[in-house]
């Protein structure tokens, strides 16, 4: 992997390996990771993982269709989930460590922690997160569901549909670690032990070791520098007052996870063709899904396990007349006759408070008079959304920290001590549109022009359209 700084041969922490003991090996299946190395699984984790849920997994793609523009972005939800697996038990090894006697942690919790990082993801849509947020709500307005709590629900059916011996107060506690994510809340239930809530969701600040893993295993895969070193964190970090905090000189190196996440966010999950595709795909969803039925599956678990990204070989080599148009919008993405990117700008900051969602409607209400007259369907408009997960708060601001190890007071770190160099904006809000038909891409740059313009009175259009480009060369 390029960067100075990013550590490829990332292994198990020493301190991790010291308490697997020999009897415990002799029991263990170990696997071999590109990113942390030899990876234990114990007998009660392999059961939930030679399940054919689990091993849905290696169907997901974990970047969804970045893999068409970054070829190297192949690896799946399956070897995220190991890693995560991975670093949730050297997380919670660090802490019994240094704070065993004092934390209370016993094997239960490990197992828990682990138990919850094997599973956080394995109710994951197909297509990484464009299942979830961008056709799901086309096909079901106003759905509130999510692969969190899918993946609650997939646990319980595993347990039961495969006979596994588990204590119920257990998978309770998994399942509780995997909603404890910025979209939910810690439990009510939990009156103890919250610091194992930190580890693998983190709902309190967003540092937890799911970030830790994808972002060195997306930045190795697209061939991307990285200089995030997430094991500073990891050997440093200390609980106080139930919560997992950080040494105050690690300030920069917290901030270095968010604005890492933040660049890959902007360089590879949002890339305007990986969007451009993405769009293609959700079109395709939305007409195959009469047909397909596809919705059907997302409420019974039983059901869900057979959804995964193999749907787009499905419709492409289905001979149903009524699958004609999803086959032909594969068919476009295959021979590289993609949705013309015409142009995009940044929303202004004193404008992101009361931002709303720009519409093809938006765009075809700009259009003036004269010409060929656009359609809702001749456009495509994606609003990305890049923030450092606190959307336009200072991420550093929600995070406890210590000044020494002698000390017992934690703080939160404002602003104002933060150093300059820093940015002072916390989220991007990009409007990008979209031509479906190349034919097309001159008089929808033009609408997208008279609409910024009528918006906010500029015109920040900073890319040539494809049109353009081709009259150039």
């Amino acid at each position: 992997m390029g960067g100075a700084y990013c550590n490829d041969d990332v292994t198990s922490s020493p301190s991790y390996n010291l308490v697997v003991s020999s009897q415990d090996l002799r029991f263990s299946k170990h696997v071999h990771d590109n990113v942390h190395g030899n990876i234990y699984l114990d007998p009660i984790f392999l059961k939930f993982i030679d399940t054919e849920q689990f091993q849905r997994l290696r169907d997901l793609k974990q970047l969804g269709m970045a893999h068409m523009v970054y070829p190297g972005a192949v690896h799946s939800r399956f070897e995220h989930s190991l890693g995560v697996y991975q670093l949730a038990g050297e997380a919670v090894y660090q802490l019994k460590n240094h704070q065993g006697l004092e934390l209370n942690i016993d094997s239960f919790d490990i197992e828990t922690v682990k138990l919850a990082g094997l599973l956080h993801d394995i109710g994951h849509g197909p297509f990484s997160h464009l299942f979830e947020q961008e056709f799901l709500p086309k096909v079901l307005k106003g759905s509130e569901w999510s692969h969190e709590q899918m993946s609650v629900d997939l646990i319980e059916h595993i347990v039961d549909e495969h006979h596994i011996d588990i204590e119920s107060e257990q998978i309770k506690r998994a399942q509780e670690m995997i909603l404890a994510s910025s979209r939910f809340a810690l439990p009510k239930s939990a009156k103890e032990k919250l610091f194992l809530y930190d580890i693998v969701a983190n709902g309190r600040n967003g540092i937890d070791v799911d970030k830790f893993d994808y972002i060195i295993r997306d930045s190795r895969a697209c061939g991307l520098g990285c200089n995030f070193q997430f094991q500073r964190l990891m050997e440093t970090m200390r609980v106080l007052d139930d919560e997992i905090c950080y040494r105050a000189k690690d300030y920069l190196t917290i901030h270095k996870l968010f604005a890492t996440r933040a660049d890959l966010h902007r360089t590879v999950y949002t890339h305007a063709k990986v969007k451009a595709i993405e769009l293609m795909v959700v079109d395709a969803l939305v007409q195959a899904n009469d047909y397909l039925d596809i919705t059907s599956h997302i409420q019974d678990p039983s059901q869900y396990w057979k959804l995964d990204d193999t749907i787009i070989k499905t419709i492409e080599t289905a001979p149903n007349q009524e699958l004609k148009l999803s086959r032909d919008l594969i068919l476009r993405i295959r021979r590289r006759n993609l949705y013309q990117f015409c142009n995009e700008y940044a929303v202004p900051k004193d404008k992101l408070e009361h931002f709303k969602d720009v519409t093809a409607q938006d765009i075809i209400c700009s259009q003036k008079n004269g010409g060929l007259i656009l359609r809702e369907d001749d456009i495509a408009v994606s609003n990305v959304r890049i923030d450092l997960t606190r959307g336009r708060h200072n991420p550093l601001e929600s995070i406890s920290f210590f000044k020494d190890y002698e000390s017992e007071e934690k703080f939160s770190i404002p602003d104002d001590r933060i150093s300059h160099l820093l940015p002072t904006s916390y989220q991007d809000m990009i409007v990008r549109v979209y031509s479906k038909k190349p034919e097309l891409v001159g008089v929808v740059s033009e609408a997208f022009e008279n609409f910024q313009l009528k918006t906010y009175g500029i015109k920040a259009q900073v890319h040539t359209t494809p049109e353009k480009k081709k009259r150039r060369m």
